[in-house]
């Protein structure tokens, strides 16, 4: 079989010596085979990394080179919603259709969903990783052809392209900027689980930010939520205590609605907040929010592009995109501190 070209039922009939007739029974358990036959069969499919085409099973419809497979751990998230967004409009050009689906951030489900997409023999694979997922199970269809792209999230156990958001430095400017307004006791609200990539980067900033300013890190003034029920009670949580936060690092868009809903809820106006990520109606707010944007849009677009000219034969190496976010002042991030407003 030519190198970098995807394994056909030809390649599997010649690996075995049988006809693609024999092939194609046995995949399709519609005639006999012999039990050795099988198992050579199957072997065969293992080692070439083949996938049966089902949606030219019967008629061929959509063959390769006409759909993109696309995992998210969230369908309702509007930040993955911008990605898919502008990844399907770079390659609407090329004819290529989106297919996408939801892993939860649970790695089963995420195998199950890229097995899914493989078995239609899909013209590129775009994955969120979910914590814990590995994927060298991709090695053999990355190596035959298959574009493999990595969003939001390096992956595990593959070597590929990847487009992340300078997280890191994002969350750095971010607590910075409190810092700069007065603030001394800045509370972090992070998401979860706690070995998500993001997060961690998200934490690793915010350490970093204080770290520069001289200010201790209090692990108390740390906490995680996954939804805005969550955060609204850690929230809760952080303000309750002894020597409460002025200031609270959202860790992403959703814990921020929480924190802006819990501090509507208990009319306090003397917190500040800047969250990580840009929310729906965040000028609407009052006051109004100020963020760490990433720009959902430019990841799309360098993940679509990245993938496209690994379709059009680019062979280097695995490379790693990362694309910048900048800080958007718009009124929470900037409430000094009550020792400044004292001044």
């Amino acid at each position: 079989m030519a190198a970098n070209r995807r394994p056909t039922l030809a390649d599997v009939a010649r690996e075995v010596g049988v006809s693609a007739k024999t092939v194609s029974r046995v995949l399709n358990e519609d005639g006999p085979a012999s039990a050795r036959t099988r198992e050579q069969v199957l072997a065969a499919v293992a080692k070439l990394g083949f996938q049966p085409n089902l949606m030219a099973r019967n008629i061929r419809v959509g063959g390769p080179d006409t759909t993109i497979g696309l995992v998210i751990p969230d369908l309702a998230n509007p930040f993955f919603g911008a990605v898919a967004r502008s990844i399907e409009d770079t390659v609407r050009d090329r004819g290529l259709t989106l297919l996408m689906g939801s892993s939860a951030d649970d790695p089963d489900r995420e195998r199950a969903l890229t097995d899914t997409f493989l078995a239609r023999r899909i013209s590129i694979l775009m994955v969120v990783p979910s914590v814990g997922a590995t994927h060298s199970h991709l090695k053999t269809h990355r190596a035959t052809g298959l574009p493999v792209v990595f969003l939001d999230r390096p992956g595990t156990g593959l070597a590929t392209d990847s487009v992340v958001s300078s997280n890191r430095a994002g969350a750095h400017d971010g607590v910075a900027h409190l810092i700069a307004h007065g603030h001394r006791r800045i509370g972090f609200i992070g998401d979860l689980p706690t070995k998500l990539y993001t997060r961690r980067e998200r934490l690793a900033g915010y350490r970093t930010a204080l770290e520069e300013a001289g200010l201790p890190h209090d692990r108390s003034l740390i906490t995680n939520a996954h939804d805005q029920h969550g955060a609204s009670a850690a929230t809760s949580q952080l303000l309750g205590l002894a020597d409460p936060p002025t200031a609270l690092f959202a860790g992403n868009n959703i814990v921020a609605l929480g924190i802006v809903a819990e501090l509507a809820r208990t009319h306090r106006k003397d917190v500040a907040v800047v969250a990580f990520d840009d929310v729906a109606l965040a000028e609407a707010l009052e006051p109004a929010l100020t963020v760490v944007a990433q720009n959902p849009e430019e990841i799309g677009r360098a993940a679509a592009t990245t993938a496209l000219s690994r379709l059009d034969g680019d062979r280097s190496r695995a490379r790693s995109t990362t694309v910048p976010t900048r800080l958007i002042v718009r009124g929470s991030g900037e409430r000094p501190a009550p020792a400044m407003q004292e001044a």
